[in-house]
């Protein structure tokens, strides 16, 4: 039985990296599983592409790796045959590809252009390839993906080195966890436009928000003494092949963090969540000639998880919600003890619990994050109150354990799966009472997007398991209203969210571009 297995692409791979560079990467692999194997982890490596291997797990092998259906159903085919404690995707998405979910909040215009939300939840749900996110509402796996740089391979053919992968196994393999204690001090980084929202994260995380930096004034550069604590929770403004983050204040976005600016800052064991649009995206240094992205210089220096978003992230200004939410969840689970894998997991959980309903914001949220590491990597070390019974195999002690957590895991993804609300599919025609006409022009005037703005209308779908016989629980939903819109003269998106019951708007969610 594999406690972990790894997967990934061979001639993705060699494609770009060559025979030998492929090899370099193998000697990696082979050493990292050796180390897990000291830890008590017996890991496997399958490439997703061998129709040996694939065979052997009763699925089709991959034959092309841009193809996210083919990933998804070759990945739950190993799954299904081996229930792994842990997945981890090693390349970046040109050799195992993000999956490519539907963004609810997509409009022809500028106002959301992303058509998708990508990100490795599907990989992380048990339900078949699916472009809607609702699918994936019941998560039940633990992955993680330690990407290599991506890189658009030319007609050339001419490899490039694997040394930053390569690099990037070595600290998988050598990894150390620390005390939960030396999580307990952070390094916050918030616009000051959001100084509010930032101050309450940190407060429900640490239990303080006073050593927050708001940019402006702070930044770009930051102490190295700034950087050192091993918890890092960012909510700035970033954008697509950046390698910047930005602070606001008025019409003000200065620079607050930027790729080179943190050489040489991070500190090995850095657990970074990071709520910034596009602060996970894994763009093509290379070709473009940039800097690396941000999420990518944190794991060169020896970071050993961060969590983000792959496209625009939505929070409100002032309380909690959305990104705000799935990050916060996620640091927690890590000082918790878990490992970066099950943290993933239990925020995506918790953040689909928090809610009645997943309207389209919180759905792009819940697809859009993802977890850059090795899963199995636990940073924090929780004291247990018990320990291994008499007789017991350590090592088989705590597999039958995290096998038990599994269990759990598993039973509160299937149950979001049966019974979580979603407001994923527009509605074909809505007829709009006027106290629903009423609401929504109030609610438009108040997010400053213009009254003659149209509102999106979304069905809820409401499974079965959602309301036990008997039961006399909230109303859910009818539907939802969103209004995104992109001012001209400070270029940062708001959407608004609308919930109607019964023929009126009872709530309303104002967000803003992360």
């Amino acid at each position: 039985m594999d406690d972990k297995i790894i997967v990934s692409n061979r001639d993705a791979l060699k494609a770009k990296y060559g025979t030998a560079g492929v090899a370099k990467i193998k000697q990696g692999i082979t050493d990292l599983i050796a180390a897990d194997a000291k830890r008590g982890i017996k890991s496997r490596l399958v490439y997703l592409d061998d129709a040996v291997a694939m065979k052997s797990f009763k699925g089709k092998a991959v034959t092309d790796p841009t193809d996210a259906r083919q990933n998804k159903e070759a990945i739950d085919a190993i799954f299904k045959a081996a229930d792994p404690d842990y997945l981890l995707i090693l390349g970046a998405p040109d050799i195992v590809p993000h999956q490519d979910m539907n963004n609810p909040a997509h409009t022809q215009s500028d106002d959301d252009p992303d058509k998708f939300a990508y990100g490795d939840l599907p990989y992380a749900c048990d339900t078949p390839y699916s472009r809607d996110i609702a699918t994936f509402k019941g998560p039940t796996r633990v992955v993680g993906r330690l990407p290599d740089l991506t890189r658009k391979v030319g007609a050339n053919g001419k490899a490039t080195s694997p040394d930053y992968l390569v690099s990037l196994l070595g600290f998988a393999e050598k990894f150390k966890s620390y005390n939960a204690a030396d999580y307990g001090r952070y390094f916050g980084l918030s616009t000051y436009s959001w100084r509010k929202s930032s101050e309450l994260s940190l407060t429900n995380i640490f239990g303080n928000s006073t050593e927050i930096s708001i940019a402006p004034p702070k930044g770009p550069t930051h102490l190295a003494s700034v950087l050192a604590p091993l918890a890092h929770f960012i909510n700035c403004h970033g954008g697509p092949a950046d390698p910047n983050f930005y602070g606001e204040k008025g019409a003000s976005q200065p620079v607050s963090l930027n790729s080179d600016g943190i050489k040489k800052r991070i500190k090995p064991g850095t657990v970074a969540s990071v709520e910034c649009c596009y602060g996970a995206e894994l763009y093509d240094s290379i070709t473009l000639g940039l800097p690396l992205p941000i999420c990518q210089q944190y794991l060169i220096q020896g970071a050993y998880g961060y969590f983000g978003s792959s496209t625009i992230a939505y929070g409100p200004a002032d309380g909690n919600s959305a990104a705000d939410l799935i990050t916060q969840y996620f640091l927690l689970a890590v000082l918790g003890g878990a490992s970066l894998g099950r943290a993933a997991l239990t925020a995506r959980q918790q953040f689909v619990e928090q809610t009645g309903e997943l309207d389209p914001v919180d759905l792009k949220t819940l697809g859009q994050f993802s977890l850059l590491g090795d899963p199995s990597v636990v940073p924090a070390l929780v004291p247990s109150p018990t320990g291994v019974p008499k007789g017991v195999d350590a090592e088989q002690g705590e597999r039958q354990a995290r096998q038990q957590r599994r269990a759990k895991l598993r039973a509160v993804g299937q149950m979001l799966q049966e019974s979580k609300p979603t407001a994923s599919k527009k509605a074909r025609s809505v007829r709009k009472s006027e106290t629903v006409r009423k609401a929504l022009s109030n609610i438009a005037r108040e997010a400053g997007i213009g009254t003659k703005r149209e509102f999106m209308a979304f069905d809820v779908k409401t499974p079965r398991g959602a309301r036990p016989r008997g039961s006399k629980a909230v109303p859910v939903a009818s539907r939802y209203y969103v209004a995104v819109y992109l001012p001209k003269k400070d270029n940062l998106r708001v959407a608004a969210v609308a919930k109607e019951v019964s023929g009126r708007i009872v709530g309303y969610r104002i967000y803003t571009e992360k």
